[in-house]
Parts: structure tokens; C-alpha cells; sequence
């Protein structure tokens, strides 16, 4: 059985998410009123539709309720101001109840039956007595939820180490995986510092090159591997990916071949990349 669906995000490069159309003639750039795990929530459409069949769902599809109406946009406006005052006076009571605690964002749900607050925190956090200070003060359902430092990151944005505006605040959407064997793979220092984001885990944009430089691996031998040369048997100290060049090490005297110049035997493999310390993997989410 085929499904049409459109993707949906709640907020500017959030989440993607999947709702069948229940044939309302919905479009990209729609926004539209939907009900999740949270409540009902004003969505906005940001795909075509598409079809797609019943071994391509992960889970149960929930349908578009309807295309939002000047109602629900109107309402949708208002809990945004809200917000504001809301943050302000969470903050205050999170000061009142001495609990280490960042802030980082809140959202109404569309019918203000729901109030989600986001926070982050280094550890676990007693907030019992928050949420009660707050259903005082709100008069709603509360939820109060921890995220991870990267989400973090994304809301409160800032510069990276390239000099430019976070990636995650322009254009990421979702995260992915970043390891520290991707960080070996390219040949980059495994000092903390140097590989870290503002966020202090390993930086997104490590994952942009990864399976280039796998590819590239497969084709140049490893450091201190011995190959052979024009110029005789050497040993290998220095391996430039991006020009598929390598420095040998010749009698004392360095030359650089590039690998077509070279004849080596084994050739660098992922499962002998080392495995780094306990203080290194901590970056790593």
C-alpha cells in the first residue's frame, strides 16, 4: 500500500518528520496543524508530496489534521510572545530553588495545553519543586526536558573555530555521528582544543569528508610502513591524502612520490586505526 506524504519541521532546521497528507491538498511551504507525541502542534511543510509504501515506515504514520487557518497562525504568534515572558520568570525560579540548570529555549504547544521547557545541565537535577512553582505560575502541563550539549549549541548558536556562524545554527538540521577514528582517518591532531566545538564534542564538520578520506586510505600505505621507490626501500613519514602524495624517508634524506610512483604491499586498514584515550572519547557523543 502507498502512503503521500510530506515532511514537516516544528522550527527553523529542526527535526524532519513524516505525516500522510489524508488527502488534504497540502504543499512545500504550507503550514499546517498536526497532533504528535507532545500535543497539537502548527507544523510547516517543508517537501513535495511523495509516496512511499509500507516497508519504507519505521512506525505508524499520523495524519495532517488540517491546513492551519488565520486562527491558528494568529494563536501560533501569540505563545511565541509568550515565551519570552516565560523564560524570564523560569529563570527566576530557577535561581529561587538553587538548581544548576541552563536554560536554553520553551515552547506552548498550539492549544497551550502543554508547556515544554528545554534545558541543560551537567548531571541529574531534583526539579520536582520547579515544576510545581511553574504549574503555579503557568497554569499549564509542564514538561521539563535535559538535552544534550550539542542541542544546546543549536539554540543558543554562536562562532565556530573556522570563524563562522555554528553549522548547526545555519543549515543542520539533524546531527550525525562523529567519532574520533574520523578524526585518525584525516590525519588531524587528537588534541582536544584543536577538534572541539563550542559545544565541547567533536566538531560536526569532521563527518563532511569522512568516506573520501576512507576511500583515499585504501589507496596510500600507512606511516612508518616501508615501500619501495625509484630511489630504493624506504620508509614512509609523512602521507599527504588530498595530493596522494607521500614522503619517504631514504638514507636519511626525505623524498616526496606521489603513490603511482611507489610500490607498497599493505595498505592502510580502518580495523589498525589505534584506539585513543578515555579523555579523547568523552568528546564524542
Amino acid at each position: 500500500m502507498q502512503h503521500s506524504v510530506v515532511a514537516i519541521q516544528f522550527n527553523r532546521l529542526g527535526k524532519k518528520y513524516y505525516f500522510d497528507t489524508a488527502n488534504i491538498d497540502v504543499k512545500n511551504g504550507d503550514k499546517v496543524v498536526v497532533e504528535t507525541a507532545r500535543g497539537v502542534e502548527l507544523g510547516f511543510v517543508v517537501s513535495n508530496k511523495m509516496m512511499i509504501g509500507n516497508d519504507e515506515l519505521v512506525s505508524p504514520l499520523k495524519p495532517i489534521v488540517r491546513i492551519a487557518n488565520t486562527s491558528d497562525v494568529n494563536r501560533y504568534e501569540e505563545n511565541v510572545e509568550k515565551e519570552k515572558r516565560v523564560l524570564l520568570k523560569t529563570d527566576e525560579l530557577v535561581k529561587k530553588n538553587k538548581l544548576e540548570m541552563k536554560l536554553l529555549n520553551c515552547e506552548y504547544t498550539l492549544d497551550r495545553a502543554k508547556l515544554i521547557i528545554y534545558f541543560n545541565a551537567e548531571g541529574r537535577i531534583d526539579f520536582r519543586e520547579l515544576v510545581k512553582d511553574l504549574a503555579n505560575e503557568f497554569h499549564v502541563r509542564i514538561e521539563l526536558r535535559q538535552v544534550g550539549t550539542r542541542d544546546g549549541a543549536k539554540v543558543l548558536g554562536g562562532i565556530g573555530p573556522c570563524g563562522r556562524q555554528t553549522c548547526c545554527t545555519t543549515f543542520l538540521s539533524e546531527f550525525q555521528p562523529v567519532s574520533i577514528k574520523m578524526a585518525k582517518n584525516q590525519n588531524l591532531s587528537l588534541n582536544p582544543n584543536n577538534i572541539s566545538g563550542i559545544c565541547g564534542k567533536l566538531l560536526c564538520c569532521i563527518n563532511y569528508e569522512n568516506e573520501q578520506y576512507k576511500e583515499l586510505r585504501q589507496k596510500l600505505p600507512k606511516m612508518d610502513s616501508y615501500v619501495n621507490t625509484p630511489e630504493g626501500k624506504g620508509r614512509v613519514t609523512n602521507v599527504n591524502f588530498i595530493l596522494e602524495q607521500v614522503t619517504v624517508k631514504i638514507k636519511d634524506v626525505q623524498h616526496v612520490y606521489h603513490i603511482s610512483d611507489i610500490e607498497f604491499k599493505e595498505k592502510a586498514s580502518q580495523e589498525n586505526l589505534d584506539v585513543v584515550d578515555k579523555e579523547l572519547l568523552n568528546l564524542e557523543e
